[in-house]
């Protein structure tokens, strides 16, 4: 299916035999696993995309009425996963990709064996008991400066969401990440990913699931993880001494190490 493929920029590499696949999150690429992917290719058939609308993606496949849920990128992970025979695979999925890892998860039985889930949040919006850690208008806030001015609320966000302040130059590559997206899919996918509510779909996780939780995590916090963490019925969770939200960029070494301990 060389048109899938193609479309989400598909790359495989590696000696190994079981396949890992891995997914990124809002506003990246795959470019942002090139720390932590290599390390797996000698045990691993390793598998790296662009979600419609992100890096080297075809952005003429990009509907937004299509890509109105997150079930459509679950779609694609899993005609991905068709389209190069996937049984049994690592599904390693960062932010809001672990979500989308949860869902393709349920959508195709059997070609995810394990989830690694990479600062995963069920819901961003506190909800009665629930702490996603916004409310609903500091989210609305949110999405609507990203309308009103996609570069600066890219040079913004972009430290925030990275934390590790010591090092700006974590905090210039996601600036530059997010605003090298299209502004418009920009928009769109953010509206999709902070108003999106996956808690009642983790019970049906089946697959084996390790959590991976920075200590300091302003867009997931620890209380976030621990909920994930109980609502899937067999997981783990590893809370890393790693801080921020992109733990594969800015401690490596401490994911990769983490990842052993499951894969």
């Amino acid at each position: 299916m060389p048109g899938v493929l193609e479309r989400n920029n598909v790359k495989v590499r590696g000696a190994g035999e079981q396949p890992m696949m891995f997914a990124h999150g809002y506003g990246c690429d795959q470019n942002m696993w090139r720390f932590v992917a290599p390390a797996f290719e000698a045990d691993f058939n390793t598998v790296l995309f662009d979600h419609v609308g992100a890096g080297g993606s075809d952005l003429s496949a990009y509907d937004k009425r299509k890509y109105s849920s997150l079930s459509a990128y679950a779609d694609d992970v899993v005609e991905i996963g068709r389209g190069l025979g996937l049984e049994d695979a690592v599904f390693v999925g960062h932010s809001v990709s672990a979500m989308i890892g949860v869902l393709a998860s349920q959508k195709a039985p059997g070609m995810f064996g394990k989830l690694v889930l990479i600062g995963p949040s069920a819901r961003y919006i506190d909800d009665e008991d629930y702490v996603g850690g916004f409310s609903a208008k500091q989210i609305e806030e949110l999405l609507e400066f990203l309308e009103a001015n996609h570069m600066g609320w890219s040079a913004q966000m972009a430290p925030v969401i990275m934390g590790n302040p010591d090092r700006p130059e974590l905090a210039e590559e996601l600036t530059n990440s997010f605003c090298r997206t299209d502004p418009d899919i920009a928009k769109a996918f953010a509206r999709v990913t902070f108003t999106s509510d996956n808690r009642k779909d983790l019970a049906g996780v089946t697959a084996p699931t390790l959590i991976l939780q920075c200590s300091e995590d302003i867009i997931a916090s620890q209380a976030v993880g621990d909920f994930v963490n109980r609502n899937i019925p067999k997981s783990r969770m590893i809370v890393l001494k790693a801080t921020g939200h992109c733990p594969n960029l800015s401690a490596p070494d401490e994911v990769i190490a983490a990842m052993r301990t499951f894969v």
